[in-house]
């Protein structure tokens, strides 16, 4: 399959199965697209102790990034911490979706497959979680705010 025909099947995919997400409010690049497994709409439920899966579609800002990571930051009760993600997680590149790989070019496609596991000494609270990706210069390629609500198993 040539690389036209995986940007194409991944575009199909991504705006097949959008789960409704709001952008980042300091101006950074939006995904094309967010597919939250099981969550059509916000609040995204999430099981103590469980993960939640999302793709996130989007579009490289410059030509030859060579390095992404997912940095997260969880909003609750009016407070924003950093939540540090694993190396294998937080490594975009390394979990990017249908044969794609850095260094992603300028309007290049890609979709990377973001695990987010919810401890299960989480509190059942609501939770803003906002993703930004960024390159091997901090810059934003992609960033996206969505809204969780943690259940018990």
């Amino acid at each position: 399959m040539d690389r036209l025909a995986t940007v194409c099947i991944a575009l199909l995919l991504a705006s097949a199965s959008a789960t409704n997400v709001r952008q980042c409010k300091n101006g950074q690049p939006y995904p094309l697209g967010v597919d939250i497994e099981g969550c059509d709409q916000l609040p995204c439920n999430v099981v103590k102790g469980g993960r939640a899966l999302m793709k996130v579609n989007f579009v490289g800002t410059r030509d030859n990034i060579k390095q992404i990571r997912a940095v997260v930051h969880a909003t609750a009760l009016g407070i924003t911490v950093p939540y540090e993600l694993p190396e294998e997680v937080a490594d975009v590149c390394r979990n990017l979706l249908y044969g794609a790989s850095c260094p992603i070019e300028k309007s290049e496609d890609v979709s990377y497959n973001f695990i987010f596991d919810v401890d299960s000494s989480y509190p059942e609270i609501s939770v803003k979680v906002q993703l930004n990706l960024v390159d091997e210069n901090d810059e934003s390629v992609a960033c996206f705010i969505t809204d969780i609500k943690v259940q018990k198993a």
